[in-house]
């Protein structure tokens, strides 16, 4: 069965009626905004994440998503495009999501009480999942603002002196466990809401899940501790040529 089907509820004996589908059309629309961004996620720290192989990597992978490497030259809107689409991706998301949190102070603390009474590991995972979503209106509102309007200070100096010289660090570091938590959080809770491999043993699947999540969540903490410590470190560096753009040797030098 579909499950955007049509509910159908009995208001009286002998009469049927016929329920909104809406609700089941906006959760698998909130799932499949959700998997497209925590996919997006783990692909966005696996590119910043070049800096770890080098000045040079990190150019590279800037200026591919510039069209450098296509049409010659850099185009910063193309960064700044897909940003947007981010965006709306993310606002869509939030939106969707909120419906589902508590909607007032009583609701809050009785939600608490429950998960307190029930000591249910999945149970408390969703709180935790609603605590880090609420903070990421924030947080992601205020990265990806910054990279919609500046997509040109991408590279090694130029993210380097933002999360130093612009003191974005405590930001970028709060963010990191808040977006990992969530992410991961939330692909387990899809993968058990939709039956993703669940095989002859729901509960075995359920434990699987369990380590594979918070596997996925140390690594990339980890690869994410790393890479900003790398930012860092540059932007220490570079704290005294703030605002100058790299280039590779093999770009800067004149054509022989």
């Amino acid at each position: 069965m579909s499950v955007v089907a049509d509910a159908t509820t009995t208001s009286a004996p002998g009469i049927t009626r016929r329920g909104s589908s809406w609700p089941a059309r906006l959760d698998l629309l909130q799932s499949g905004s959700g998997l497209l961004l925590a996919l997006f996620m783990w692909v966005h720290m696996l590119f910043v994440s070049s800096i770890l192989l080098g000045n040079d990597a990190m150019w590279v992978v800037a200026r591919f998503f510039e069209g450098y490497f296509v049409l010659g030259r850099r185009l910063p809107w193309l960064v700044s495009l897909l940003v947007a689409v981010v965006c709306a991706l993310f606002i869509t998301h939030a939106a969707l999501a909120v419906r589902k949190f508590p909607a007032s102070y009583a609701a809050h603390r009785a939600f608490r009480v429950h998960m307190v009474g029930m000591h249910h590991e999945d149970t408390t995972l969703w709180y935790w999942q609603v605590i880090t979503g609420f903070a990421l209106f924030f947080l992601a509102s205020l990265h990806l603002g910054t990279m919609l309007t500046r997509p040109d200070r991408i590279g090694p100096y130029e993210s380097a002196d933002r999360v130093w010289s612009d003191m974005m660090w405590p930001v970028y570091l709060i963010m990191l466990f808040v977006v990992e938590l969530h992410a991961g959080v939330g692909l387990y809770r899809l993968a058990l809401k939709w039956g993703w491999f669940a095989g002859a043993d729901p509960q075995r699947a359920r434990r699987r899940l369990r380590t594979l999540k918070w596997s996925m969540t140390v690594f990339f903490v980890a690869l994410g501790l790393a890479t900003l410590a790398a930012y860092v470190r540059i932007g220490i560096a570079h704290a005294d040529r703030y605002g100058e753009h790299y280039a590779p040797a093999w770009v800067a030098a004149p054509a022989q």
